[in-house]
């Protein structure tokens, strides 16, 4: 026995095949000529090559291991690292000795997962505030009624790829300066399936699904708002095949209001008056989305003053209870006046010594930072 490939390996001669193959990854990995060009190293590399091949084969390490020398038989030379099916020549051994992982064998399934769809619906201010239902038109893939996703016409069905003999993939050997290299690629007669449809499904054409409009009824929860996007399991496309269908996502789009304006789950909306009713008081009625309700305007009211509602807002979407409704008032003085109504008005302004006011001055409106700042200074 010329070479002992267990002492190239570094393991024992009772090593199990995972111990053989975690060696033999750990040396490639080192003595990859990539690596390491230097000449011993190539030399090093090929030994371990030969020593794989042999040791992760059965029928040659049984061989090798009463005394033969599988690779002079196979036509390899000893130590030369011929590139065999059971040795490195298996290129997912490369694949998987550099990479951590063996690349993907075997034939691919024609049955896949779908993929997921999204639709925008519309709604307006009152059905995302209480909830809804709809009926949605949905155009998507669904399972061909012909072949059901068969892919293959009535009465026909796929037969086995006589090309990769239903594997697959191909095989092809070339010769590098390490021997024979054995490369695997996707059979270009199946593309990769293992088996073909000779005669394809007239309405799907072969692929197993076909277009179709549907109708959903889709519940809207209460307190949705612009982007909300509400899942729908498995109502999606449909994979091809016939493969599990995706999901649909409904994406709420919501509708601008001619009064209220959202924010959160506030709504907010102004309501303009005259200096009369602000300085005597009044009752405004106000349509809100529980019905129509008067607003109590008391006296003396000022322009940008507000008026809460509570709990005339939006449903919370999660949780209990709902926001408020806050109705800004804004107060509006008259610019043209006639001599009765200009009487009486300086007749009042005398009445409250305010002929010739001098007015109230203070510093402009600050910002909210400078605010922060003087209640941190104790201002």
């Amino acid at each position: 026995m010329a070479t002992d490939y267990y002492a190239v390996l570094g393991v024992r001669r009772d090593a199990s095949q995972d111990e053989i193959k975690k060696a033999f990854r750990r040396l490639a990995r080192e003595l990859h000529p990539d690596v390491n060009p230097d000449p011993k190293t190539q030399e090093r590399f090929k030994e371990i090559n030969a020593a794989y091949e042999v040791l992760s084969d059965p029928q040659k390490k049984q061989v090798y291991d009463l005394g033969g020398d599988p690779l002079s038989a196979s036509g390899g030379g000893g130590g030369a690292g011929g590139f065999g099916a059971g040795g490195f020549g298996n290129f997912s051994d490369i694949m998987d000795a550099f990479f951590g992982t063996a690349s993907q064998r075997g034939p691919r399934s024609r049955t896949r997962r779908g993929q997921d769809a999204m639709i925008r619906l519309e709604i307006d201010l009152n059905e995302a505030a209480f909830g809804t239902t709809k009926d949605i038109q949905v155009d998507t893939a669904v399972v061909c009624t012909t072949c059901s996703g068969e892919g293959a016409a009535p009465g026909t069905s796929a037969q086995t790829c006589d090309m990769c003999r239903g594997r697959g993939e191909v095989s092809q050997v070339t010769r590098s300066f390490l021997g024979q290299v054995m490369t695997s690629r996707p059979c270009p007669q199946c593309q990769g399936f293992g088996t073909v449809v000779p005669t394809p499904c007239p309405e799907c054409a072969g692929d197993g699904r076909i277009r179709s409009r549907r109708t959903l009824t889709v519940k809207i929860p209460a307190g949705v708002d612009n982007g909300t996007r509400i899942q729908l399991a498995g109502e999606g496309e449909v994979g091809p095949g016939g493969g599990p269908a995706g999901d649909l996502y409904v994406e709420i789009h919501e509708l601008s209001h001619p009064v209220f304006q959202r924010r959160g789950d506030d709504l907010h909306c102004t309501v303009t008056i005259p200096m009369t009713a602000a300085a005597l008081g009044t009752q405004v009625p106000l349509e809100t989305l529980d019905g129509l309700e008067e607003i109590d305007i008391r006296p003396g009211t000022q322009s940008g003053q507000s008026v809460p509602l509570h709990g005339r807002g939006i449903t919370h979407l999660r949780g209990g209870g709902r926001g408020d409704l806050i109705v800004h008032v804004e107060v509006t003085t008259p610019t043209k006046l006639d001599p009765e109504q200009e009487r009486v008005l300086r007749e009042l302004a005398q009445m409250r010594g305010e002929e010739r006011p001098t007015g109230q001055f203070q510093p402009g409106q600050q910002g909210l930072f400078s605010r922060l700042k003087d209640a941190f200074n104790g201002r």
